[in-house]
C-alpha cells in the first residue's frame, strides 16, 4: 500500500523568470530612443542656426555702421581748408581739381597713384569713391585734426603752390581678399613713407554703390534736385565747352566748371553679408540698394544697385544679407574768391 504524497497531489508552482527582451520590445525601445535623440539634435541644430543668424545679423549691422560712419566722416572733410597755419593755402584756387571723384563699377590697385589707373573691374559692379581734403599741422604727420580713411593724420600742404597735389586722399572701393571674401578697402597716401597703400576697413561688403546729388538750378539754390551716377557726372563734364588754346588751359577751365564741384549730397548704399552659411530658406531674394523705384528706372544702367541671390556664388549663397544706406550732406561746397576770401558757388 502506497502512502499519500502531498507533492504528487499538489505539485509545486514554478514561476517563469524573464531573462531578456523580446525582439519586438527591443525594436520599440530603439525607435523611441532614436526619436528622442533626433528631436534633441534638431532642437540643438535649430537653436544654433538661430543663434548664428542673429549673430550674423548683428555683425552686418555693426559692419555697415562702421563703414558708413567712416565714409561719412571723409565726405564731411571734403573741401576743408585750414586757415590757422601760416603755410596753409588761404584760398582754394579755382583751377584746383574737385574734392570729389567717382567711378561706376570700378576699382584701383592698392599701390598705384591716386585713381588715375583704374582696373576696369569690380566686385558685383561696386563703385569707387574718392574724397580729397586739406590736412592740418606743420609737422610731417600733421597735428591729428584731419585724418584719412585709414585713420592716419594728414599734414597741411607744404605751400600754396603745391596745395592741390598735397591734399589728403580717402579712396573707397570693394575688392576680394585672399579667401575670396569681399571687403571695403581704404586707399590712401602715406605722407611719411611717400607711398600709396590700402587696407581693409570691413569685410562682407558684396556691393558698394554711390549716387551724387547735383544742383542743376540756374541760378543755384543750394538744393540737390537730381541724383546721378559718376558716369552721368562725367558725361556732363564731357559736354562742357572749354576755353583755352592749350591742353593745360582747357584742363584748368574744366576744373573751374566741373560738375563734381556742384555735388551737394552723396547717397551711399551697401549690401553686407554675414560670415557663415546660416540660412535654410530659399535663396532667391533680390536686393535693390537704392529701392525698387530706382531699380525700375535705372537698374539696367546701374547694375550694381540690384543684386540677385541666384547669381551669387554657391559657396556664399546661404549667408545672411541686408542693405544699409546713408545720405551725407556736403559741408564745404564752395569756391573761394582769391581777392576777397569769399565762398562762392562754382561756375
Amino acid at each position: 500500500m502506497r502512502l499519500f504524497s502531498f507533492h504528487e497531489t499538489y505539485p509545486r508552482f514554478r514561476r517563469n523568470k524573464q531573462n531578456g527582451l523580446t525582439l519586438i520590445e527591443l525594436m520599440i525601445s530603439l525607435t523611441l530612443g532614436l526619436m528622442v535623440i533626433l528631436a534633441a539634435t534638431g532642437l540643438v541644430i535649430s537653436t544654433k542656426q538661430l543663434f548664428i543668424v542673429q549673430t550674423d545679423g548683428n555683425d552686418t549691422q555693426d559692419t555697415a555702421r562702421f563703414a558708413l560712419d567712416n565714409i561719412s566722416r571723409s565726405l564731411k572733410q571734403a573741401g576743408f581748408v585750414n586757415y590757422d597755419f601760416s603755410n596753409s593755402p588761404l584760398v582754394t584756387p579755382a583751377i584746383a581739381t574737385a574734392d570729389l571723384a567717382g567711378m561706376d563699377a570700378n576699382s584701383v590697385s592698392a599701390t598705384s597713384s591716386d585713381i588715375s589707373t583704374p582696373l576696369n573691374s569690380a566686385v558685383n559692379s561696386s563703385d569707387l569713391l574718392a574724397v580729397r581734403f586739406y590736412g592740418s599741422g606743420n609737422t610731417g604727420n600733421g597735428d591729428g585734426t584731419m585724418s584719412n580713411c585709414a585713420g592716419f593724420s594728414v599734414p597741411a600742404p607744404v605751400s600754396a603752390n603745391t596745395a592741390d597735389q598735397d591734399r589728403g586722399w580717402s579712396i573707397y572701393y570693394v575688392a576680394n581678399d585672399n579667401n575670396n571674401e569681399p571687403e571695403l578697402v581704404c586707399k590712401y597716401f602715406n605722407s611719411v613713407s611717400g607711398k600709396w597703400s590700402a587696407q581693409s576697413i570691413v569685410k562682407g561688403v558684396e556691393s558698394f554703390q554711390v549716387l551724387y546729388g547735383l544742383d542743376t538750378s540756374s541760378p543755384t539754390d543750394g538744393l540737390a534736385n537730381k541724383y546721378l551716377t559718376a558716369t552721368a557726372i562725367n558725361a556732363l563734364d564731357a559736354a562742357l565747352v572749354l576755353t583755352g588754346a592749350t591742353a593745360t588751359e582747357k584742363a584748368q577751365d574744366l576744373n573751374k566748371k566741373t560738375y563734381w564741384k556742384k555735388i551737394l549730397v552723396v547717397k551711399l548704399a551697401m549690401l553686407v553679408r554675414g560670415k557663415e552659411n546660416a540660412r535654410n530658406d530659399a535663396t532667391n531674394s533680390t536686393y535693390n540698394l537704392f529701392g525698387d523705384a530706382y531699380a525700375t528706372a535705372n537698374g539696367s544702367n546701374d547694375p550694381g544697385t540690384t543684386i540677385k541671390e541666384v547669381s551669387l556664388p554657391l559657396a556664399s549663397k546661404n549667408r545672411v544679407r541686408k542693405v544699409y544706406s546713408a545720405t551725407v550732406q556736403m559741408r564745404n561746397i564752395c569756391m573761394v574768391d582769391p581777392d576777397h576770401g569769399l565762398c562762392l558757388p562754382p561756375n
